[in-house]
């Protein structure tokens, strides 16, 4: 069995600080953290299980105060630095999406259920009291908008919030 990600799921819209939980074993019971975006990151460590070779369960509050992500998509890495040669090895990867970087202030989001005759800028107009910031709700939703022309009754929009 890997390591394994539980939290935050593929593609989930978060937050600071991000939590990170999950499922793992490394050597002398250490793991490795890293949150980035190509430009910066935050890393750190945490202890899990009872040593090398028992798995045991582990979630991390990873402080993101001060980075300078530059894009909204971020990684989130685990991984075990090799006993032999540092090298990060049964290392697993989960894309989110970085909410204080859409809207200032992020605090989370609401769900839209799109009805019939919605369209992004009304939403974007009940939301944020302005249609052109249907932007935000683009951004915040990869996997259900591949095109901000069509949006479809029943889908659930995630419409991220600031303070």
């Amino acid at each position: 069995m890997p390591n394994e990600i539980q939290q935050p799921r593929p593609y989930d819209l978060v937050g600071n600080p991000l939590l990170i939980g999950g499922i793992g074993q490394g050597f002398e019971a250490t793991l490795q953290y890293r949150v980035h975006d190509g430009h910066d990151e935050r890393t750190g460590f945490f202890n899990v299980g009872g040593g090398t070779g028992e798995f045991g369960h582990f979630q991390v509050s990873a402080d993101l105060t001060g980075a300078a992500f530059q894009l909204d998509r971020l990684f989130v890495e685990v991984y075990e630095e090799s006993a032999r040669d540092g090298s990060e090895i049964n290392k697993v990867t989960v894309p989110v999406i970085y909410g204080p970087r859409i809207v200032a202030n992020y605090i989370g989001y609401r769900i839209h259920t799109v009805a019939s005759g919605d369209t992004l800028s009304k939403i974007s107009q009940l939301a944020y009291g302005d249609p052109g910031k249907f932007h935000n709700i683009v951004r915040a939703n990869p996997l259900v908008i591949t095109d901000p022309n069509l949006i479809f009754p029943g889908q659930q929009l995630k419409i991220p919030i600031g303070a």
